[in-house]
């Protein structure tokens, strides 16, 4: 259950979906966001074959902080054997993802739906 993990916060939100723990991220993801949600992020990743979605449609500005946070998700999730799916549609931040290079080892997709469409998101292609 989401209780599991902590109660919902300000940029957060813990759901279930087919299996996954969707992790709904809001507003402004940066430092002081980034300390709140990381140990939130590491209670979701830190079973065995975490099956994890992060949702960044509700969020209006991504910074480094937030990109830390998504590769240490990555990392933690292939570690454990698991499987993690992004979902984001700013096109700023996605052009950063490009840039980073984190589109190629972590797809983004456009809806929940369509990221647990996918088979196997969270390859290691480092």
């Amino acid at each position: 259950m989401a209780s599991d993990f902590a109660p919902c916060t300000r940029h957060l939100r813990i759901r279930h979906d087919r299996g996954h723990v969707v992790l709904e991220l809001h507003g402004e993801i940066d430092l002081l966001t980034a300390t709140e949600i990381g140990p939130l992020l590491d209670a979701v990743t830190s079973g065995p074959a975490p099956q994890v979605v992060i949702d960044l449609r509700r969020v209006e500005f991504f910074d480094c902080s937030g990109l830390r946070l998504l590769y240490r998700a990555r990392r933690r999730v292939l570690d454990r054997g698991g499987r993690l799916h992004l979902v984001c549609v700013h096109p700023l931040t996605l052009r950063m993802f490009r840039l980073t290079g984190l589109s190629r080892i972590l797809p983004p997709s456009a809806s929940p739906e369509e990221a647990l469409s996918r088979p196997g998101a969270a390859q290691d292609l480092s």
